[in-house]
């Protein structure tokens, strides 16, 4: 009887055992990689955006760093190597602290602002019930401007003589000069670039409000009778995930795609008003021909820039829940 169980039980463990590798078999051919007849296939698919990164990102940036220690002739007759003259010039001078201020102010504040007011009118729009399309259209309709276009809208609306802002600033009983005073061309740079911002801001956070599931705010109304408390201890760790995402696409907006309108509101007359690193760098190589010092504020700017990117997702992605 010993020895028939044993038996049995050895041959159900072969049984088992050749069951298991038929499985695993027939199973693991979905996640194998795919194979090519040839091993040059997948490089023709990969080809094109490998040809799009080389030539617009990696291409450029040689170029950049190998300038930034020359000394160019802006007709490009010749160079003279300078070694980190052109860094140090950058960062000994005046003007270039003054800039890299206002960035760091025009980035916080335009950040801090689009996120808080687009997440503010995605938790209204979320209660919504009777008009909610026609609710959320308009909210959303302002992302689909183009940034020169956006900047534009706002120096009508910033207009010293026509301007409804300006006459508004007036009754309370300030003089707003956009484009003449540096508070004020800052202020307007600020309300253009949220105003341009908030919209994505809205349609991202709107899709993870609507993404939380019924069951959870049914159980966050039983433990919570605050609306403010139910929100915070609840629903903001849901949306972690896309606010964070939300935080390094507003970041590297502030710094890079507000550059159109910073150029509508600034345009001939940058002396006089605030402008951030990435002007600077379009001024100071563009328009004063200055391929070599602008070359190394550009790379200042990319080493800053590769900096922030990787706190914000060493420190911050930390605290981020994903699931």
């Amino acid at each position: 009887m010993t020895e028939t169980t044993i038996r049995t039980a050895a041959s159900n463990r072969a049984l088992l055992s050749r069951l298991r590798a038929w499985y695993n078999a027939d199973t693991s051919n979905p996640v194998k990689r795919v194979q090519f007849d040839r091993p040059l296939t997948p490089w023709v698919f990969l080809l094109p955006q490998l040809a799009v990164i080389v030539i617009f990102f990696y291409w450029p940036s040689v170029q950049a760093v190998t300038s930034s220690f020359y000394i160019e002739d802006p007709f490009g007759f010749g160079s003279t190597f300078v070694g980190t003259e052109n860094y140090t010039d950058a960062v000994t001078s005046s003007q270039y602290a003054s800039t890299a201020v206002f960035t760091v102010f025009f980035c916080a504040m335009v950040t801090a602002l689009s996120l808080g007011i687009g997440l503010l009118l995605a938790v209204k729009a979320d209660k919504v019930i009777r008009g909610a399309s026609s609710y959320k259209t308009v909210l959303i309709s302002v992302y689909a401007i183009a940034p020169p276009v956006a900047g534009l809208v706002g120096m009508m609306l910033f207009d010293m003589h026509i301007g409804p802002l300006t006459d508004l600033a007036a009754f309370f009983g300030h003089d707003l000069r956009v484009g003449i005073d540096y508070g004020d061309t800052a202020f307007a740079l600020v309300v253009i670039s949220v105003w341009k911002q908030i919209p994505y801001n809205f349609i991202f956070f709107l899709s993870g409000l609507q993404s939380v599931p019924t069951s959870v705010r049914e159980a966050a109304l039983i433990d919570a009778q605050s609306g403010l408390r139910r929100f915070w201890d609840v629903t903001l760790p849901l949306l972690a995930p896309t606010a964070f995402f939300l935080l390094v696409i507003n970041i590297t907006y502030a710094m890079f795609d507000t550059f159109p309108i910073i150029d509508v509101v600034v345009k001939d007359k940058p002396a006089n008003n605030p402008i951030t690193l990435v002007y600077k760098v379009y001024l100071d190589g563009f328009k004063g021909n200055d391929i070599g010092g602008s070359s190394a504020q550009s790379v200042i700017l990319m080493v800053a820039v590769a900096a922030l990117t990787v706190m914000q997702f060493r420190f911050l992605e930390r605290r981020v829940h994903y699931g």
